[in-house]
């Protein structure tokens, strides 16, 4: 039980460990800094999504490590849209 958690954690790990790598090129190519405990933390949420997605599915290699992969898009993308963001409202002309 333990060699299956921890290799679901590895591959969850590898597969954000992937993504993150994806976005540290991202970075370098558009110059712009790069936030290293960023990319720890969600290296190290995606061993946990790994080990959970290990633990729902009855452990599929490459599920653990799609789900790494995505989970922490899928984390990133619900983090950026609750942030406050400027709003343009448009008001109606009279005639």
């Amino acid at each position: 039980m333990i060699n299956t958690l921890l290799l679901a954690a590895m591959l969850g790990g590898l597969g954000g460990a992937t993504r993150g790598l994806v976005g540290l090129l991202k970075a370098l190519s558009l110059r712009r800094r790069i936030l290293w405990f960023y990319w720890t933390v969600t290296v190290a949420i995606a061993i946990i999504i790994g080990i959970f997605t290990g633990i729902i599915f009855n452990f599929d290699p490459r599920l653990s490590l799609l789900a790494g992969y995505a989970g922490t898009d899928i984390l990133e993308g619900i983090y950026k849209s609750f942030k406050a963001q400027k709003v343009f409202i448009a008001t109606a002309r009279a005639k």
